[in-house]
């Protein structure tokens, strides 16, 4: 079992913090992103801080669970609300923040077991 939450903790570390990356340095797809949300450009590099946070957060998790399991939970809300932002502008495109919300869930169903 510690194993399997090793494992799915790093691949939700990587993949958020790739994307906090591309928020950070001001590539051009998170900027069409908050556009197409009808989001300022502004918060582009605080997303990009959460999104970091998060992916730290996850790694200190395991040699310190309980954060573990705060940045997991933070994510997980984040990808809600990225979903949520998706659905207020209409888009249909939820593949992309599923992926990354299914991941976090399971890195906070696994920290979770963890206890």
């Amino acid at each position: 079992m510690f194993a399997a939450y090793v494992t799915v903790t790093i691949v939700a570390a990587v993949f958020t913090g790739s994307a906090a990356v591309t928020y950070l340095i001001g590539h051009a797809y998170p900027k069409a992103q908050l556009d197409m949300k009808r989001l300022p450009q502004s918060w582009g590099p605080v997303l990009g801080l959460v999104l970091a946070a998060g992916s730290v957060g996850l790694l200190i998790g395991i040699a310190v669970p309980v954060l573990g399991i705060v940045a997991a939970a933070g994510l997980v809300l984040y990808f809600v609300g990225a979903i949520g932002a998706h659905l207020r502008v209409g888009s249909r495109q939820l593949v992309g923040p599923g992926v990354f919300l299914a991941v976090s869930v399971a890195a906070l169903v696994l920290a979770l077991g963890r206890q």
